[in-house]
């Protein structure tokens, strides 16, 4: 059963945000129940999967739960677009099998540990700590790194000839930063960049961070700040400009599964880790892009692309 499936709504960004909150507390309050009468503990053959709130976790549980269902014969329950918060005490209380995390979040978030800036380094301590911890195991990197990133216009990044934050840093007293306020105000970000990059922008303009890619097309703001993977990315024609100086810490994106899981249906693990490396952060980007613009079906992105990778 796939609860409120894409739910996040297109319109306006604060009814947004607003049903995005509603649906994990929602959530929140019905997971208990939904998995006391028929998730783990309950039913042998029946793997519980999560996700996060929004677009890209969503594809990413409907690819797991399709690829389960595919290569065993074990039946899958997903639970969708949950707060984080929610979503690890689910998953710490037994009420979840497995979730899509972030080695970023698993790192700072969760163990509440320094960020680092090698992805290697990153796994290997998560990998580690959430073990020993959690008696949780980290697979293999799915591919693609959900971080920060800069972004501007390909037509203006040609025009100026910025293709690294460095070149950025570089003509940015010229430029004007369009961002959110969290932007400014993290350390690990704004701040961090002007440190290590020594950038001054002439101008930072906070806005909603639904705005801020029209402020950026329409000529409003010259550079904007980003995620990764975003599907808005290839919309707009975008270039992401190379952290040539590696400031934004590894968010790689990899299955979590509890260990009793695994010891129960050890299958899982080679099945699973069929997605090591086979998505790329354009890929993502545009698995997103044909959900929150094209209006596709999740499950319809997620089941194309897995019979496009021959894996269904």
């Amino acid at each position: 059963m796939k609860i409120f499936h894409m739910l996040c709504a297109r319109g306006a960004t604060i009814r947004r945000r607003w049903l995005r909150a509603l649906v994990a507390l929602v959530m929140g309050l019905g997971l208990t129940v939904a998995t006391t009468g028929c998730g783990i503990g309950n039913s042998q053959n029946t793997i519980v999967i999560g996700g996060k709130n929004f677009t890209e976790q969503d594809i990413m549980v409907d690819i797991m739960q399709l690829l389960i269902e595919h290569d065993t014969n074990l039946h899958v329950k997903t639970f969708t677009w949950l707060d984080s918060n929610v979503i690890w005490n689910a998953f710490e209380n037994h009420k979840l099998d497995l979730y899509v995390e972030y080695t970023g979040t698993g790192l700072v978030n969760i163990l509440k540990q320094k960020p680092v800036t090698d992805p290697n380094q990153a796994y290997d301590i998560v990998h580690r700590e959430f073990e020993q911890k959690y008696h949780a195991t980290w697979l293999k990197p799915i591919g693609f790194n959900n971080t920060y990133a800069m972004a501007m216009t390909k037509q203006e990044a040609d025009k100026l000839g910025i293709h690294t934050i460095s070149q950025l840093a570089a003509k940015s007293g010229d430029l004007t930063l369009g961002t959110e306020q969290d932007f400014v105000v993290r350390p690990d970000t704004l701040p961090a960049m002007n440190k290590l990059y020594h950038t001054h922008f002439k101008r930072v303009v906070t806005m909603d961070i639904g705005l801020k890619y029209q402020a950026l097309v329409q000529g409003k703001v010259d550079v904007i700040d980003a995620f990764s993977t975003d599907g808005k990315i290839p919309e707009y024609h975008l270039e992401l400009l190379k952290d040539d100086k590696h400031l934004f810490p590894p968010y790689y994106a990899c299955p979590v599964i509890r260990d009793d899981t695994l010891k129960e249906h050890p299958e899982l693990k080679p099945v699973l880790n069929k997605l090591a490396g086979k998505i790329s952060d354009r890929e993502m980007r545009q698995l997103n892009m044909e959900v929150n613009v094209e209006h596709k079906p999740a499950m319809e992105v997620a089941r194309d692309w897995l019979t496009q990778q021959g894996l269904i």
